[in-house]
């Protein structure tokens, strides 16, 4: 399964991964989302994220969110 990445403009640090390029099943509460990046089968997710439960969601929920934390900046 390919899995999609989404950004949301609502929610700055709020990201989503979906089982479809038009994430036509993400939250409408944190719209408009952009799909910023795609992940081929049986690739490795960003951040050592488990893909199997990503997978697992997408199946149940059809999306899974996920909060980005940027690093600080060293000052």
């Amino acid at each position: 399964m390919n899995i999609y990445i989404f950004k949301s403009e609502a929610k700055n640090e709020l990201r989503a991964f979906a089982g479809d390029a038009g994430g036509s099943r993400l939250p409408p509460q944190f719209r408009p989302w952009h799909a910023v990046g795609v992940v081929g089968a049986g690739k490795a997710l960003p951040h050592k994220l488990s893909r199997a439960t990503v997978e697992d969601a997408i199946e149940a929920h059809g999306f899974q969110l996920w909060r980005f934390k940027a690093k600080e900046e060293e000052g």
